[in-house]
Order: C-alpha cells, then sequence, then structure tokens
C-alpha cells in the first residue's frame, strides 16, 4: 500500500509530508483548495509527465517521493530484483521524482537512478488511477483477461496453457534451429565434403606441431654436425692425390728416416713416434667415419618433417584456426556433415514433436476459453448489479471473449482477446469503456468493477478522483458504501466532495488553501473525530455551519460505523 507521500515545491505546496494508512482515506476540501495538484504531485512519482509549470515559482526544482510497503513476493518486488535494485528495510519501494525549472526530470527508485519508463512499469504494479480525466488500469484491455481469469478462479488452467505454449513455442524454436542448420550445412555441402576429404587425408593429431618443429630442428643440428665430420674426414683423407694428407705424410717421414746412412742407433725413438703417429691417424679416421654412419644425416626424413610440418600450417591458414585446432576443426565439419545426412530424420521427429505440442495448447486454450465464456457471463451478471445503485441502471456491461484467428496472435494467456465493453443508452452497441463512457460515468463504471474484481486484483492501491461528480443522495451513499467494501480488501484514496462518500472512509485529509505574506499555500491536514464532523457538516451545509448540518454529520459518520 501507498505508506507516505512527500512534496517540495511543487506548484501551490510548499512543504508536505503525508501518512496513509490500509482502508478508505478520504481527501476533501473545497473547490480550488488544491486536491487536483496533490493528484498531479503523486502522478509525478508514478512516471506522469513532467512540466516545467509544476514548480513552485521562485524555485529551482520540485520533488515527490511516495513510498509503498507491498506485501511479500509482490511483482514490483520481482520486479526490482530482476532489475538490479535493492528493497528499502522491510521490503519498502520508494519511487521518487526531481524536477527541474526547465521541465526537465530524473526518476530514482529506491534512490537509484532509473529511467522513467521503468518508474511507470513499477508504478503500475503498485497504484490504479481512476479519474475524471484518466483510467490507468481497468481501461487498459491489456488487464481485462487476466482480471477474467481472476474473478473466474482460472488461474489453475491459465497456467497450463502458458506452460504448454512455452513447450510449443520451445519445440517450434528447435524445429527452425534444425531447418536452418541443415540448410545452412546444404549451402556448403559441396565445401564441408571437400574440406573433410583434405582433413581426413592430412589427419592432423594433437600435439603433434610442437613434437615435428622439435625433430626438425634436431635433423637440422645434425647436418651441422655431419658438414664439420665430413671436413675432418676430408682433413685426413684428402681427395686431391697431391695431397697425401697426414697419414702419408707421417709414412714419407718414416721412409726418409729408414733411409739414413749409418751410424743409425739415434733414429729408432724418431721411428717410434712416427708410427704412433700414423697409429693414432687411422684410429681418427675410423672413429670418424663410424660417427659418420651413425651420426649422418638423413636428408629425406627432414624433407618429409618439412613437408608434414609446413601442409599442416597451411591448412591451418586456409581455414583461419590455430594448428592445434585441425583435430577439433575436423570433428566439427564431420559432425555437420552427419547433421546434413541424418538431417530429415531428425527435422520429421521435430515436426513431430512440434505438431503434438500445439495439439496440446490448442486442447488447453480451448478449455480456456470455453471456461472464460462461462466466467464472462457470470461477471456481467454480477457487475449488472452493481450499476443501478450508482446510477447506470442504463448502461450495459458487456464482456467480449473473441477468438485470436491468426496463429501468430497465440499467447501465453491464450487464444482469446478478452475486452470490457460498455453501452450506457439502451440501443447503443458497446464499446471500450474509455470510449463510450462519460468521465463521471467512467469513474463510476470502474467503481463497480473493483466492487467485484477486488478479490483478484495484483495492484494494491486505488486512486478515484471525484467518483462521485455529478451525483448525490442514494447514489453518492452507493458509491460510498461501494468504496468502502473494496477497501476491505485494497487501500483506497478517494478524493471527493459528497459527504456520503467522505463519511464512509476510515480516515479523512482536507485540502486547504492557506494565503500567507500575499502568498497562497496548499495543505492538508489529517481530521480528528471532531474535525471530521465539521468537514462533513461544511460539505452538507456549505460555508455557514449549522447544527442540523452536524447532527446530519453525526448521522452519516455513525451509519458508515454500522
Amino acid at each position: 500500500m501507498l505508506a507516505s507521500l512527500a512534496i517540495r515545491d511543487v506548484v501551490l505546496i510548499d512543504r508536505l509530508d503525508l501518512q496513509f494508512g490500509p482502508g478508505l482515506t478520504a481527501l476533501t476540501g473545497e473547490t480550488g483548495a488544491g486536491k487536483s495538484i496533490l493528484l498531479d504531485s503523486l502522478g509525478l512519482a508514478l512516471g506522469a509527465r513532467a512540466e516545467a509549470g509544476l514548480v513552485r515559482a521562485g524555485q529551482a526544482q520540485a520533488s515527490v517521493a511516495a513510498a509503498f510497503q507491498p506485501s511479500g513476493g509482490h511483482p514490483a518486488l520481482a520486479l526490482l530484483e530482476e532489475q538490479g535494485i535493492e528493497a528499502e528495510e522491510g521490503g519498502a519501494i520508494v519511487l521518487r521524482r526531481v524536477v527541474q525549472a526547465d521541465g526537465r526530470s530524473r526518476a530514482f527508485v529506491n534512490d537509484q537512478p532509473v529511467a522513467v519508463g521503468l518508474l511507470r512499469r513499477i508504478a503500475a504494479l503498485l497504484v490504479e488511477v481512476q479519474g475524471q480525466h484518466e483510467q490507468v488500469g481497468l481501461a487498459d484491455p491489456a488487464t481485462h483477461a487476466g482480471l477474467l481469469d481472476a474473478f473466474g478462479g482460472l488461474e489453475g488452467r491459465r497456467g497450463q496453457v502458458a506452460e504448454a505454449f512455452r513447450a510449443w513455442r520451445g519445440a517450434v524454436r528447435a524445429l527452425e534451429e534444425a531447418r536452418e542448420a541443415i540448410a545452412a550445412a546444404q549451402r556448403d555441402e559441396e565445401f564441408l565434403r571437400h574440406a573433410v576429404e583434405e582433413l581426413t587425408t592430412l589427419s592432423p593429431v594433437e600435439g603433434e606441431e610442437e613434437q615435428l618443429a622439435q625433430e626438425r630442428q634436431r635433423l637440422q643440428q645434425g647436418e651441422k654436425r655431419a658438414e664439420q665430420i665430413a671436413t675432418a674426414l676430408a682433413a685426413l683423407q684428402p681427395r686431391d692425390r697431391r695431397n697425401p694428407g697426414p697419414g702419408g705424410m707421417l709414412r714419407d717421414a718414416a721412409r726418409a728416416i729408414e733411409r739414413l746412412p749409418p751410424p743409425n742407433e739415434e733414429i729408432a725413438p724418431i721411428l717410434a713416434h712416427l708410427a704412433a703417429a700414423q697409429d693414432a691417424v687411422a684410429e681418427a679416421e675410423t672413429l670418424l667415419e663410424r660417427l659418420m654412419r651413425e651420426d649422418g644425416p638423413d636428408p629425406r626424413r627432414l624433407e618429409v618433417v618439412e613437408d608434414r610440418l609446413f601442409g599442416l600450417r597451411a591448412a591451418a591458414r586456409k581455414h583461419g584456426v590455430a594448428l592445434v585446432d585441425l583435430p577439433t576443426l575436423l570433428t566439427d565439419l564431420r559432425d555437420r556433415l552427419a547433421a546434413l545426412d541424418a538431417g530429415t530424420g531428425r527435422v520429421a521427429a521435430l515436426e513431430k514433436a512440434a505438431a503434438e505440442s500445439r495439439a496440446r495448447y490448442l486442447a488447453a486454450a480451448r478449455a480456456l476459453s470455453e471456461a472464460r465464456k462461462t466466467a464472462a457471463g457470470k461477471l456481467e451478471a454480477a457487475i449488472g448489479k452493481e450499476l443501478p445503485p450508482l446510477k447506470l441502471d442504463r448502461a450495459r456491461f458487456v464482456v467480449e471473449v473473441a477468438a485470436r484467428e491468426e496463429e501468430s496472435a497465440w499467447a501465453a494467456d491464450g487464444m482469446d482477446r478478452v475486452t470490457f465493453l460498455v453501452a450506457t443508452n439502451p440501443g447503443t452497441a458497446p464499446g471500450r469503456l474509455d470510449k463510450i463512457a462519460s468521465g463521471g460515468e467512467l469513474s463510476r463504471l470502474m467503481l463497480a468493477l473493483k466492487v467485484v474484481l477486488a478479490r483478484g486484483s495484483p495492484v494494491p492501491t486505488l486512486i478515484f478522483d471525484e467518483v462521485d461528480s455529478g451525483i448525490g443522495g442514494a447514489t453518492a451513499a452507493a458509491v460510498g458504501e461501494r468504496l468502502a467494501r473494496v477497501a476491505e480488501r485494497l487501500q483506497v484514496l478517494v478524493v471527493t466532495h459528497s459527504p456520503q462518500v467522505a463519511a464512509r472512509g476510515t480516515a479523512q485529509m482536507r485540502v486547504a488553501k492557506h494565503v500567507k505574506q500575499g502568498r497562497a499555500a496548499t495543505v492538508v491536514e489529517p481530521l480528528g473525530k471532531g474535525e471530521r464532523r465539521e468537514e462533513i457538516a461544511r460539505m452538507l451545509a456549505g460555508e455557514r455551519v449549522t447544527e442540523a448540518a452536524r447532527a446530519a454529520a453525526d448521522s452519516l459518520l455513525e451509519g458508515s460505523l454500522l
């Protein structure tokens, strides 16, 4: 419910802080006192259009804050959570609007800046305004199906329809995705088959790139070793016959020493050293030849490794993936081909599933439609009983349950378009509530609807602006009695000129205009028991309150307690 309203510098309101309780609160006061300003201020907090003219003269800005205390699990709390806005302590929701003197405005929910559209969405879950010039809530045809279902106790059937609708739409989406996947695969079929064949031939293996790169590096280093070994052998075993090499030179030296003429006792050690040198050179040649045979390069293997590595890298570039992802790409392409090959059977299965889920939705929606038509008749009868006492005895209320012919218009709430219609005069065709009824008629018609539909209303606060306009006597008493009945379930605020309506309130506030230092200001005063008596007597008698008026006021107040 609406717990409090704080207004600063709005038109004639300087500073105003109001507290509201449950039940029916009557707002009374003389014409021109500023009751409309009070509602305009509240409208700002609810997301109404901001205008520079609302800012009190001489002030830089105006502000309005409306604090609500919704029940646990209320849809407004879920919307706040969805938007990432934390509720105030105790679950309170504070809607605040600030309007600058140039007409620009800012909106806040629990002191968090929000778009005005979100502010309006949250407010719509908390308040309904029914007035002479604007109706918010019941006049909106989008709410009518839900209200009819709540009246008829059809929430369970509606839930079944919603569940069947979600299942059907899910099956349709799965079918569409499968068809799109097959169509895409068919468009790419030639490419897919070529790519799969090419990659299958290449047969990439996970981790292969690193292994090949390491082997290539090792083979390249082997070539360099072989070059150095060959150089060493070439020095020991020159191919040029004119160069005998180290071994040949050692042999030539030994032969020359052996030919020395006597005495030759000194040459033995020399020949021994030359022989040892020849043996060392021969051993070095043998070891180098063995090393060449065992550790020599394999040019063919290096070629094979490089061809493989470069082929893998070329394939990765061609398909725009990392080389390491080639095995995964091959798997994906094979899966797409497999889906293409098996697609016809899968589509057939999905088509069957979609048809079956559609049939289940149709069955549930048609059952809901029949139940709605039954509930519509009962609602028409219930509203019809409320109209005569409200001076709407010539009016006829109609609940139209029309089928949505186009399948694209079917929804989670069923296949029907539910619309509340009214004919205010005999012989005229029923039309939309906000198009047919006059301001006063529409307000009273909304009251009749609320009396009947209050039990199923998700909105905890109702505001009626001059619902008693143009009526009096027994009709005004009937309006007051019905407002009190609605207020047994919901919080109701009513702006009224009728003493019969005001007397029904569990609380009453008087809106008055005071002039101080040549400047007018609107004030709102909560009234105690004695003050209510005087205010209702004033409403009965006018400026001059008589004892008879006070007695009549007592009678009205006492009657409202019965």
